[in-house]
Protein backbone atom coordinates (compact mmCIF):
# COMPACT_ATOMS: atom_id res chain seq x y z
CA UNK A 1 0.00 0.00 0.00
CA UNK A 2 1.09 3.65 -1.18
CA UNK A 3 0.52 7.47 -0.18
CA UNK A 4 0.75 9.73 -2.94
CA UNK A 5 1.97 13.19 -1.39
CA UNK A 6 2.11 16.75 -3.83
CA UNK A 7 3.70 19.59 -2.34
CA UNK A 8 2.38 22.84 -4.99
CA UNK A 9 4.61 25.50 -4.80
CA UNK A 10 5.33 28.51 -6.50
CA UNK A 11 8.83 27.63 -7.74
CA UNK A 12 8.12 23.94 -8.71
CA UNK A 13 5.71 20.87 -8.08
CA UNK A 14 6.28 18.30 -6.11
CA UNK A 15 5.28 14.71 -5.77
CA UNK A 16 6.46 11.78 -3.20
CA UNK A 17 5.07 8.18 -3.04
CA UNK A 18 5.73 7.26 0.17
CA UNK A 19 4.94 2.67 1.50
CA UNK A 20 2.53 2.81 3.90
CA UNK A 21 3.69 0.17 6.04
CA UNK A 22 7.66 1.08 6.12
CA UNK A 23 7.05 5.31 5.98
CA UNK A 24 9.77 5.40 3.64
CA UNK A 25 9.54 7.77 0.30
CA UNK A 26 10.38 4.93 -2.42
CA UNK A 27 10.39 7.58 -5.37
CA UNK A 28 10.13 11.37 -5.65
CA UNK A 29 9.98 14.00 -8.50
CA UNK A 30 9.40 17.80 -9.27
CA UNK A 31 8.93 19.82 -11.83
CA UNK A 32 9.90 22.17 -13.10
CA UNK A 33 13.56 21.42 -13.34
CA UNK A 34 14.10 25.35 -13.88
CA UNK A 35 12.18 27.68 -11.45
CA UNK A 36 8.58 28.35 -12.09
CA UNK A 37 7.38 31.67 -14.22
CA UNK A 38 5.93 33.99 -11.55
CA UNK A 39 4.34 36.89 -13.73
CA UNK A 40 4.48 40.63 -12.88
CA UNK A 41 2.41 43.02 -14.73
CA UNK A 42 3.40 45.95 -12.51
CA UNK A 43 5.77 46.49 -9.38
CA UNK A 44 4.52 43.91 -6.43
CA UNK A 45 2.67 42.05 -8.63
CA UNK A 46 3.26 38.36 -8.87
CA UNK A 47 0.69 35.59 -10.18
CA UNK A 48 0.80 32.03 -11.64
CA UNK A 49 -1.27 29.91 -14.42
CA UNK A 50 -3.15 27.62 -11.97
CA UNK A 51 -2.93 25.46 -15.19
CA UNK A 52 0.91 25.56 -15.04
CA UNK A 53 0.62 23.60 -11.80
CA UNK A 54 -1.58 21.24 -13.01
CA UNK A 55 0.75 20.07 -15.80
CA UNK A 56 3.27 19.84 -13.52
CA UNK A 57 1.66 17.78 -11.23
CA UNK A 58 0.76 15.49 -14.07
CA UNK A 59 5.10 15.53 -14.89
CA UNK A 60 5.44 14.87 -11.37
CA UNK A 61 3.12 11.90 -11.21
CA UNK A 62 4.05 10.32 -13.89
CA UNK A 63 7.77 10.53 -13.52
CA UNK A 64 7.19 9.15 -10.24
CA UNK A 65 5.06 6.01 -10.77
CA UNK A 66 7.47 5.33 -13.61
CA UNK A 67 10.76 5.57 -11.20
CA UNK A 68 8.97 3.31 -8.13
CA UNK A 69 7.49 0.42 -10.31
CA UNK A 70 4.17 1.27 -8.15
CA UNK A 71 1.47 0.48 -9.98
CA UNK A 72 -2.20 2.65 -9.77
CA UNK A 73 -3.66 -0.24 -8.30
CA UNK A 74 -1.24 0.62 -4.95
CA UNK A 75 -2.05 4.21 -4.21
CA UNK A 76 -4.58 4.60 -1.35
CA UNK A 77 -4.98 7.97 -0.70
CA UNK A 78 -3.33 11.20 -1.61
CA UNK A 79 -2.48 14.44 -0.09
CA UNK A 80 -2.12 17.57 -0.94
CA UNK A 81 0.41 20.39 0.43
CA UNK A 82 0.38 24.07 -1.33
CA UNK A 83 1.28 27.47 -1.27
CA UNK A 84 -0.39 29.69 0.87
CA UNK A 85 -2.49 32.72 0.47
CA UNK A 86 -3.47 32.82 -3.22
CA UNK A 87 -6.25 33.21 -4.88
CA UNK A 88 -7.86 31.06 -7.76
CA UNK A 89 -11.12 32.20 -9.42
CA UNK A 90 -13.24 29.67 -11.28
CA UNK A 91 -17.04 29.93 -13.34
CA UNK A 92 -19.51 27.13 -12.73
CA UNK A 93 -18.19 25.09 -15.30
CA UNK A 94 -14.84 25.26 -13.13
CA UNK A 95 -12.90 27.23 -15.35
CA UNK A 96 -9.92 29.91 -14.28
CA UNK A 97 -11.57 33.13 -14.74
CA UNK A 98 -7.84 34.91 -14.45
CA UNK A 99 -4.54 33.99 -13.08
CA UNK A 100 -3.57 32.97 -9.34
CA UNK A 101 -3.04 35.77 -7.44
CA UNK A 102 -0.06 34.29 -5.42
CA UNK A 103 1.07 34.30 -1.87
CA UNK A 104 3.90 37.02 -2.43
CA UNK A 105 1.91 39.56 -4.13
CA UNK A 106 1.41 43.05 -2.64
CA UNK A 107 -1.23 45.12 -4.31
CA UNK A 108 -3.96 44.38 -1.78
CA UNK A 109 -2.46 45.99 1.07
CA UNK A 110 -4.27 48.88 1.19
CA UNK A 111 -7.49 46.57 1.22
CA UNK A 112 -6.59 44.79 4.06
CA UNK A 113 -5.17 48.23 6.05
CA UNK A 114 -8.49 50.30 5.41
CA UNK A 115 -10.22 47.25 6.66
CA UNK A 116 -8.13 46.46 9.99
CA UNK A 117 -9.08 50.70 10.24
CA UNK A 118 -12.78 50.71 9.43
CA UNK A 119 -13.53 47.34 11.47
CA UNK A 120 -11.01 47.81 14.48
CA UNK A 121 -8.46 46.38 15.89
CA UNK A 122 -10.26 44.51 18.52
CA UNK A 123 -12.61 43.24 16.14
CA UNK A 124 -10.37 42.29 13.74
CA UNK A 125 -7.54 40.72 16.07
CA UNK A 126 -9.81 38.46 18.35
CA UNK A 127 -12.01 37.33 15.69
CA UNK A 128 -9.48 36.87 12.83
CA UNK A 129 -6.72 36.32 14.79
CA UNK A 130 -4.67 38.62 12.53
CA UNK A 131 -5.15 41.66 10.34
CA UNK A 132 -6.49 41.41 7.08
CA UNK A 133 -3.69 42.38 5.84
CA UNK A 134 -2.38 41.22 2.31
CA UNK A 135 -4.09 37.90 2.71
CA UNK A 136 -6.86 36.12 0.25
CA UNK A 137 -9.50 38.34 1.47
CA UNK A 138 -7.99 41.08 0.14
CA UNK A 139 -6.86 40.11 -2.83
CA UNK A 140 -10.61 39.41 -3.67
CA UNK A 141 -11.67 42.86 -2.80
CA UNK A 142 -9.55 44.11 -5.40
CA UNK A 143 -10.41 41.99 -7.47
CA UNK A 144 -14.19 43.16 -6.65
CA UNK A 145 -12.73 46.85 -7.36
CA UNK A 146 -10.68 46.47 -10.15
CA UNK A 147 -12.16 43.75 -12.37
CA UNK A 148 -15.46 43.89 -12.01
CA UNK A 149 -16.45 41.97 -15.33
CA UNK A 150 -14.24 39.00 -13.69
CA UNK A 151 -15.78 39.32 -10.06
CA UNK A 152 -18.97 39.15 -11.42
CA UNK A 153 -19.05 35.84 -13.03
CA UNK A 154 -16.99 34.20 -10.01
CA UNK A 155 -18.67 30.99 -9.29
CA UNK A 156 -16.22 29.55 -6.53
CA UNK A 157 -12.95 31.21 -4.63
CA UNK A 158 -10.07 29.01 -4.06
CA UNK A 159 -6.65 28.63 -2.58
CA UNK A 160 -4.35 26.56 -4.55
CA UNK A 161 -4.75 23.43 -3.01
CA UNK A 162 -8.34 23.71 -3.38
CA UNK A 163 -7.84 24.10 -6.84
CA UNK A 164 -5.54 20.93 -7.27
CA UNK A 165 -8.36 18.84 -5.55
CA UNK A 166 -10.74 20.50 -7.88
CA UNK A 167 -9.01 18.96 -10.73
CA UNK A 168 -8.34 15.43 -9.07
CA UNK A 169 -11.88 14.88 -8.32
CA UNK A 170 -14.00 17.50 -9.59
CA UNK A 171 -15.28 18.37 -6.21
CA UNK A 172 -14.81 22.20 -4.73
CA UNK A 173 -14.16 22.44 -1.01
CA UNK A 174 -12.09 23.83 1.55
CA UNK A 175 -10.76 23.56 4.80
CA UNK A 176 -11.04 25.47 8.16
CA UNK A 177 -7.20 25.85 8.29
CA UNK A 178 -7.59 26.84 4.78
CA UNK A 179 -9.84 29.53 5.65
CA UNK A 180 -8.61 30.90 7.65
CA UNK A 181 -5.11 31.45 6.16
CA UNK A 182 -7.37 33.77 4.08
CA UNK A 183 -9.12 35.67 6.50
CA UNK A 184 -12.05 34.04 5.80
CA UNK A 185 -12.85 32.24 9.31
CA UNK A 186 -14.00 33.64 12.80
CA UNK A 187 -12.30 32.05 15.32
CA UNK A 188 -15.21 33.34 18.33
CA UNK A 189 -18.03 32.36 15.60
CA UNK A 190 -16.44 29.48 14.36
CA UNK A 191 -17.95 30.00 11.31
CA UNK A 192 -16.80 32.16 8.17
CA UNK A 193 -16.11 35.33 8.68
CA UNK A 194 -19.56 37.01 8.00
CA UNK A 195 -18.28 40.62 9.46
CA UNK A 196 -15.24 40.73 6.45
CA UNK A 197 -17.81 39.26 3.72
CA UNK A 198 -20.09 42.04 4.79
CA UNK A 199 -17.52 44.97 5.15
CA UNK A 200 -16.35 43.89 1.25
CA UNK A 201 -19.42 43.01 0.23
CA UNK A 202 -18.80 38.99 -0.57
CA UNK A 203 -21.20 36.72 -0.77
CA UNK A 204 -21.29 33.79 0.64
CA UNK A 205 -21.70 31.62 -1.58
CA UNK A 206 -18.48 32.34 -3.36
CA UNK A 207 -17.13 30.18 -0.67
CA UNK A 208 -16.70 26.53 -1.07
CA UNK A 209 -18.28 23.72 0.87
CA UNK A 210 -16.15 23.15 4.40
CA UNK A 211 -14.60 19.77 4.84
CA UNK A 212 -12.46 18.03 7.54
CA UNK A 213 -8.26 18.85 7.36
CA UNK A 214 -8.29 14.80 7.36
CA UNK A 215 -10.73 12.76 5.83
CA UNK A 216 -12.30 12.43 2.14
CA UNK A 217 -12.62 15.38 0.56
CA UNK A 218 -13.48 13.83 -2.79
CA UNK A 219 -11.86 11.10 -5.23
CA UNK A 220 -9.72 10.57 -8.64
CA UNK A 221 -12.28 10.88 -11.73
CA UNK A 222 -12.18 9.28 -14.72
CA UNK A 223 -10.62 12.23 -16.34
CA UNK A 224 -8.11 13.24 -13.91
CA UNK A 225 -6.94 8.80 -13.69
CA UNK A 226 -6.68 9.64 -17.41
CA UNK A 227 -4.52 12.49 -17.21
CA UNK A 228 -2.11 10.85 -14.63
CA UNK A 229 -2.42 7.28 -15.22
CA UNK A 230 -3.71 6.63 -11.98
CA UNK A 231 -6.76 4.57 -10.84
CA UNK A 232 -10.03 5.79 -10.34
CA UNK A 233 -11.62 6.42 -6.88
CA UNK A 234 -8.51 7.44 -4.99
CA UNK A 235 -9.85 9.07 -2.30
CA UNK A 236 -7.84 12.76 -1.51
CA UNK A 237 -7.47 13.24 2.31
CA UNK A 238 -5.49 15.61 3.29
CA UNK A 239 -4.67 19.58 2.49
CA UNK A 240 -2.91 22.04 4.01
CA UNK A 241 -1.55 24.63 3.62
CA UNK A 242 2.71 24.65 2.97
CA UNK A 243 3.67 26.00 6.60
CA UNK A 244 1.12 23.80 8.56
CA UNK A 245 1.91 21.29 6.36
CA UNK A 246 5.81 21.68 6.85
CA UNK A 247 4.89 21.28 10.78
CA UNK A 248 3.14 17.94 9.95
CA UNK A 249 5.74 16.52 8.31
CA UNK A 250 7.89 17.29 11.65
CA UNK A 251 5.16 15.29 13.95
CA UNK A 252 4.78 18.68 15.58
CA UNK A 253 1.03 18.82 16.42
CA UNK A 254 0.42 19.34 20.06
CA UNK A 255 0.74 23.04 22.13
CA UNK A 256 4.61 24.27 22.73
CA UNK A 257 5.45 21.78 20.49
CA UNK A 258 7.40 24.17 17.45
CA UNK A 259 8.79 23.71 13.51
CA UNK A 260 10.76 25.68 12.10
CA UNK A 261 12.44 26.55 8.39
CA UNK A 262 15.37 28.52 7.52
CA UNK A 263 16.21 28.80 3.58
CA UNK A 264 16.08 32.32 1.49
CA UNK A 265 13.86 33.59 4.54
CA UNK A 266 13.13 32.21 7.51
CA UNK A 267 9.85 30.24 9.36
CA UNK A 268 9.12 29.64 13.30
CA UNK A 269 5.86 27.74 13.64
CA UNK A 270 4.44 26.99 17.21
CA UNK A 271 1.58 25.42 18.30
CA UNK A 272 -1.26 27.37 20.50
CA UNK A 273 -3.62 25.48 22.92
CA UNK A 274 -5.56 28.67 23.14
CA UNK A 275 -7.43 31.65 20.85
CA UNK A 276 -5.07 34.13 21.48
CA UNK A 277 -3.25 36.79 19.34
CA UNK A 278 0.09 39.21 19.50
CA UNK A 279 -2.09 42.41 20.21
CA UNK A 280 1.02 44.29 17.79
CA UNK A 281 -0.02 41.77 14.56
CA UNK A 282 3.67 40.95 14.77
CA UNK A 283 3.09 37.31 13.75
CA UNK A 284 0.42 35.16 11.88
CA UNK A 285 -2.17 32.85 13.74
CA UNK A 286 -4.47 30.35 11.82
CA UNK A 287 -5.91 27.02 12.44
CA UNK A 288 -3.33 24.46 12.26
CA UNK A 289 -3.84 20.87 10.59
CA UNK A 290 -5.64 19.10 13.61
CA UNK A 291 -8.11 22.18 14.99
CA UNK A 292 -11.31 21.52 15.96
CA UNK A 293 -14.18 23.49 17.84
CA UNK A 294 -13.51 21.04 20.17
CA UNK A 295 -9.77 21.16 19.94
CA UNK A 296 -8.04 23.96 19.74
CA UNK A 297 -4.85 24.33 17.79
CA UNK A 298 -3.28 27.28 16.46
CA UNK A 299 -0.71 27.50 14.01
CA UNK A 300 1.28 30.82 15.06
CA UNK A 301 3.81 31.65 12.44
CA UNK A 302 7.22 34.11 12.91
CA UNK A 303 8.72 34.59 9.12
CA UNK A 304 11.77 36.48 9.08
CA UNK A 305 12.64 37.82 5.58
CA UNK A 306 16.19 38.08 6.23
CA UNK A 307 17.40 34.45 6.81
CA UNK A 308 19.64 32.24 4.37
CA UNK A 309 19.87 35.78 2.10
CA UNK A 310 22.09 37.27 4.15
CA UNK A 311 24.40 34.34 4.98
CA UNK A 312 24.49 34.12 1.07
CA UNK A 313 25.22 38.32 0.67
CA UNK A 314 28.20 37.32 3.44
CA UNK A 315 29.53 34.33 1.25
CA UNK A 316 29.52 37.02 -1.94
CA UNK A 317 30.48 39.80 -0.64
CA UNK A 318 32.60 39.11 2.80
CA UNK A 319 33.54 35.98 2.33
CA UNK A 320 37.16 34.72 0.68
CA UNK A 321 36.09 34.10 -3.35
CA UNK A 322 35.21 30.64 -4.12
CA UNK A 323 34.56 29.51 -0.27
CA UNK A 324 31.98 27.14 0.30
CA UNK A 325 29.41 27.18 2.82
CA UNK A 326 31.30 24.43 4.78
CA UNK A 327 33.97 26.40 4.83
CA UNK A 328 32.21 29.41 6.12
CA UNK A 329 30.99 27.65 9.08
CA UNK A 330 35.06 26.49 9.51
CA UNK A 331 36.05 30.14 9.20
CA UNK A 332 33.27 31.45 11.75
CA UNK A 333 34.15 29.08 14.45
CA UNK A 334 37.43 30.87 14.68
CA UNK A 335 35.33 33.82 16.25
CA UNK A 336 33.82 33.31 19.57
CA UNK A 337 30.23 33.08 20.91
CA UNK A 338 29.13 37.34 19.97
CA UNK A 339 31.62 37.62 17.79
CA UNK A 340 33.70 39.50 20.00
CA UNK A 341 31.18 42.29 19.92
CA UNK A 342 30.19 42.72 16.41
CA UNK A 343 26.26 42.18 16.11
CA UNK A 344 24.63 42.31 12.38
CA UNK A 345 20.79 43.04 11.92
CA UNK A 346 19.95 40.68 9.14
CA UNK A 347 16.66 42.89 7.70
CA UNK A 348 17.86 43.86 4.38
CA UNK A 349 15.04 42.07 2.60
CA UNK A 350 12.29 44.50 2.90
CA UNK A 351 9.66 44.95 5.88
CA UNK A 352 9.61 43.00 8.64
CA UNK A 353 6.21 41.74 9.91
CA UNK A 354 7.94 41.06 13.15
CA UNK A 355 9.62 44.80 13.37
CA UNK A 356 5.51 45.92 12.38
CA UNK A 357 6.05 46.29 8.96
CA UNK A 358 9.11 48.40 9.22
CA UNK A 359 11.84 48.26 7.13
CA UNK A 360 15.45 48.84 9.11
CA UNK A 361 17.68 47.56 6.77
CA UNK A 362 20.76 45.24 7.62
CA UNK A 363 23.28 46.86 10.41
CA UNK A 364 26.59 45.63 11.09
CA UNK A 365 27.47 47.65 14.36
CA UNK A 366 30.07 47.19 16.84
CA UNK A 367 33.07 46.79 13.92
CA UNK A 368 36.61 47.39 15.56
CA UNK A 369 39.42 47.60 12.49
CA UNK A 370 42.06 46.98 15.11
CA UNK A 371 40.72 43.41 16.22
CA UNK A 372 37.55 42.55 13.74
CA UNK A 373 38.19 40.23 10.49
CA UNK A 374 36.28 38.37 7.79
CA UNK A 375 35.58 35.17 10.84
CA UNK A 376 33.79 37.72 12.83
CA UNK A 377 31.35 39.25 10.01
CA UNK A 378 30.83 35.47 9.01
CA UNK A 379 29.58 34.81 12.62
CA UNK A 380 27.75 38.00 13.17
CA UNK A 381 26.04 36.83 10.46
CA UNK A 382 24.37 33.72 11.37
CA UNK A 383 24.28 34.56 15.21
CA UNK A 384 22.17 37.80 13.59
CA UNK A 385 19.94 35.16 11.91
CA UNK A 386 19.11 33.58 14.97
CA UNK A 387 18.80 36.98 17.58
CA UNK A 388 15.93 37.61 14.61
CA UNK A 389 14.27 33.88 15.65
CA UNK A 390 15.01 34.48 19.76
CA UNK A 391 12.62 37.83 19.05
CA UNK A 392 10.34 36.09 17.37
CA UNK A 393 10.13 33.11 19.99
CA UNK A 394 9.80 36.02 22.54
CA UNK A 395 6.85 37.42 21.30
CA UNK A 396 5.08 33.69 20.60
CA UNK A 397 6.31 32.66 24.56
CA UNK A 398 3.94 35.72 25.45
CA UNK A 399 1.37 34.69 23.56
CA UNK A 400 1.25 31.03 25.56
CA UNK A 401 3.73 28.97 23.40
CA UNK A 402 6.48 27.57 25.93
CA UNK A 403 9.24 26.84 23.50
CA UNK A 404 11.19 24.08 24.98
CA UNK A 405 11.95 22.10 21.80
CA UNK A 406 12.40 22.48 18.21
CA UNK A 407 12.07 20.81 15.15
CA UNK A 408 13.64 20.84 11.76
CA UNK A 409 14.85 19.45 8.48
CA UNK A 410 18.19 18.71 7.92
CA UNK A 411 18.59 21.85 5.60
CA UNK A 412 19.35 24.97 4.82
CA UNK A 413 20.85 26.94 7.74
CA UNK A 414 20.31 23.99 10.00
CA UNK A 415 23.33 22.34 8.16
CA UNK A 416 25.65 24.68 10.43
CA UNK A 417 26.81 23.94 13.65
CA UNK A 418 27.21 27.55 14.52
CA UNK A 419 23.46 27.98 13.57
CA UNK A 420 21.91 25.45 15.48
CA UNK A 421 23.97 25.62 18.45
CA UNK A 422 23.45 29.17 19.04
CA UNK A 423 19.95 28.65 18.56
CA UNK A 424 19.98 26.05 21.29
CA UNK A 425 22.17 28.12 23.48
CA UNK A 426 19.98 31.41 23.17
CA UNK A 427 16.43 29.92 23.30
CA UNK A 428 17.42 27.21 25.78
CA UNK A 429 15.32 24.83 23.42
CA UNK A 430 16.61 21.08 22.28
CA UNK A 431 16.71 20.65 18.42
CA UNK A 432 15.79 18.08 16.55
CA UNK A 433 16.63 17.69 13.06
CA UNK A 434 14.61 15.38 10.62
CA UNK A 435 14.96 13.92 7.11
CA UNK A 436 11.59 14.71 5.47
CA UNK A 437 9.75 17.06 3.35
CA UNK A 438 6.46 18.95 2.17
CA UNK A 439 5.10 16.04 -0.11
CA UNK A 440 6.69 13.18 2.41
CA UNK A 441 4.70 14.45 5.08
CA UNK A 442 1.51 15.51 2.52
CA UNK A 443 1.26 11.64 2.06
CA UNK A 444 0.95 10.67 5.82
CA UNK A 445 -1.47 12.94 6.16
CA UNK A 446 -3.07 11.39 3.66
CA UNK A 447 -2.38 8.33 5.30
CA UNK A 448 -4.39 9.75 8.88
CA UNK A 449 -7.53 11.07 6.38
CA UNK A 450 -7.60 7.49 4.76
CA UNK A 451 -7.24 6.03 8.21
CA UNK A 452 -4.44 3.59 7.37
CA UNK A 453 -2.44 5.39 10.31
CA UNK A 454 -4.46 5.57 13.79
CA UNK A 455 -3.12 9.11 14.37
CA UNK A 456 -0.18 11.35 14.14
CA UNK A 457 2.06 9.02 16.17
CA UNK A 458 1.48 5.91 13.75
CA UNK A 459 1.96 8.12 11.12
CA UNK A 460 5.47 9.29 12.55
CA UNK A 461 6.46 6.42 13.67
CA UNK A 462 9.37 6.07 11.32
CA UNK A 463 10.06 9.44 10.62
CA UNK A 464 14.10 9.08 10.70
CA UNK A 465 15.61 11.51 13.27
CA UNK A 466 19.10 12.69 12.26
CA UNK A 467 20.41 14.34 15.47
CA UNK A 468 19.83 16.09 18.63
CA UNK A 469 21.51 19.46 19.48
CA UNK A 470 21.41 20.05 23.42
CA UNK A 471 21.67 23.64 24.84
CA UNK A 472 25.17 24.45 26.06
CA UNK A 473 24.46 25.32 29.59
CA UNK A 474 27.89 26.19 30.76
CA UNK A 475 27.98 29.15 27.40
CA UNK A 476 24.16 30.23 28.41
CA UNK A 477 25.75 33.88 30.01
CA UNK A 478 28.17 34.44 26.52
CA UNK A 479 24.61 33.31 24.35
CA UNK A 480 22.70 35.87 26.82
CA UNK A 481 25.12 38.80 26.93
CA UNK A 482 25.45 38.29 22.65
CA UNK A 483 21.63 38.77 22.40
CA UNK A 484 21.15 41.44 24.88
CA UNK A 485 23.45 43.50 22.91
CA UNK A 486 22.06 42.47 19.13
CA UNK A 487 18.48 43.59 20.93
CA UNK A 488 19.94 46.96 22.04
CA UNK A 489 21.08 47.97 19.16
CA UNK A 490 17.81 46.35 17.02
CA UNK A 491 16.13 48.68 19.94
CA UNK A 492 18.17 52.03 18.60
CA UNK A 493 17.16 50.91 14.77
CA UNK A 494 13.45 50.77 15.83
CA UNK A 495 13.33 53.98 17.45
CA UNK A 496 14.75 55.99 14.14
CA UNK A 497 11.72 55.02 12.63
Amino acid sequence: MYLLGYDIGSSSVKASLVNAETGKCVSSAFFPKTEAAIMAARPGWAEQDPQNWWENLKLSTQAVMAGSGVGPDGIAAIGISYQMHGLVCVDKEQNVLRPAIIWCDSRAVPYGQKAFEALGETQCLSHLLNSPGNFTASKLAWIKENEPAVYERIYKIMLPGDYIAMKLTGNICTTVSGLSEGMFWDFQANDVAGFLMDYYGFDRSLIADIKPTFGEQGRVNAWAAKELGLKEGIPVTYRAGDQPNNALSLNVFNPGEIASTAGTSGVVYGVNGEVNYDPKSRVNTFAHVNHTAEQTRLGVLLCINGTGILNSWVKRNVAPEGISYSDMNRLAAQAPIGSAGVSILPFGNGAERMLENKETGCSICGVNFNLHGKQHIVRAAQEGIVFSFKYGIDIMERMGIPVQKIHAGHANMFLSPIFRETLAGVTGAVIELYDTDGSVGAAKGAGIGAGVYKDNNEAFATLEKLEVIEPDVAQRTAYDDAYARWKSNLEKAMAAF
